[in-house]
């Protein structure tokens, strides 16, 4: 069985869910792998510190010590918690972390996130990476949790892209996960995505039973997913023995005429200028999916800030 699964988080924390068959099972979001966040945050402090943070070591001493509060500032879903912590962890050595949040908790304004005690020095130079973090993971959290919300009753599974920030995407689909939509492919190398340019590339009459069936013989093991700009070619791709049929840029009207002709023989994705507006007009027509590039591409980071005191 494939599953929207992506193999940088630990199976550890995941009980697995069952898409392509129709079925739902329990279901928990899984840890990112540590060595991935250790590595990403020691990028990215060494991105913004340089040779050095030079106007907090001018103004205060190396043994002052501080506490800081992390704060939401708008009502938002949760996301990167880790990834804060191990900023301030990494230059601090170990910080003290109080009234943690868990990642995929839906929060109101004002509630506090994470309590941290450590050197003024670290709190103050690793607040913007903690803070960019936490910001953007949330926006896409609270994305995410907006359009399964909209669809909720219908059965339908929202899903993402590969429309991610280069060198953020583990994070990225994580933060998905967390606002309850699931992961579509990790990359190009874990499920079969025959795209009207693939099918263009074919040409000729039966190009697409042809990538079909190229396909099937070249990667048994995985699911064929096949793009179908109209119902003919829809019709084409369930008749091959497509797994999933995505239709492109449809209208209600004809998503309801493609379910019928496909008539359940593949499972069926929606995709292509979808809207928190129209994704509950699509999700009655009868897909299974509806894949959102805004889950990432156009999430926008929410306001979380940090409150600093020194210690006394």
């Amino acid at each position: 069985m494939n599953t929207f699964f992506h193999p940088l988080f630990s199976s550890k924390t995941v009980k697995q869910f069952a898409t392509w068959h129709g079925t739902l099972q329990e279901w928990a979001v899984a840890a990112i792998d540590d060595q991935l966040i250790q590595q990403h945050v020691q990028r990215a402090l060494a991105e913004d510190i340089g040779t050095g943070d030079v106007t907090t070591n001018a103004l205060l001493p190396a043994d002052a010590m501080g506490s800081a509060t992390i704060v939401a500032r708008e009502s938002l879903t949760v996301c990167g918690m880790a990834l804060a912590k191990e900023a301030f962890d990494q230059l601090a050595g170990k910080a003290i972390f109080q009234t943690e949040i868990e990642d995929g908790t839906e929060v109101d304004a004002g509630a506090i996130l994470l309590k941290i005690e450590a050197p003024c020095r670290t709190l103050l130079t690793a607040e913007r990476t903690a803070l960019n973090y936490l910001q953007r993971l949330s926006g896409i959290a609270t994305q995410a949790a907006n359009y399964v919300e909209a669809v909720r009753g219908t059965g339908v599974l929202i899903l993402d892209t590969r429309k991610t920030t280069p060198g953020w995407r583990a994070f990225e689909k994580y933060a998905v996960q967390c606002g309850g939509a699931r992961n579509h492919r990790r990359g190009l190398d874990d499920l079969i995505m025959i795209k009207d340019n693939h099918l263009a590339a074919l040409q000729g009459p039966n190009s697409v039973a042809d990538a079909v069936a190229r396909t099937h013989e070249a990667a048994p093991d995985l699911k064929v997913e096949v793009e179908a700009d109209t119902l003919e070619q829809a019709e084409a791709a369930s008749a091959a023995g497509a797994d999933i049929v995505l239709l492109d840029n449809m209208t209600p009207e004809m998503l309801c005429e493609a379910v019928a002709l496909i008539d359940r023989r593949s499972q069926i994705e929606a995709s292509g200028g979808i809207t928190l507006e129209t994704i509950r007009t699509i999700a009655e027509t009868g897909v299974d999916y509806i894949s959102v590039g805004a889950l990432t591409h156009s999430a926008v980071a929410v306001d979380i800030a940090m409150d600093f005191s020194p210690t006394p």
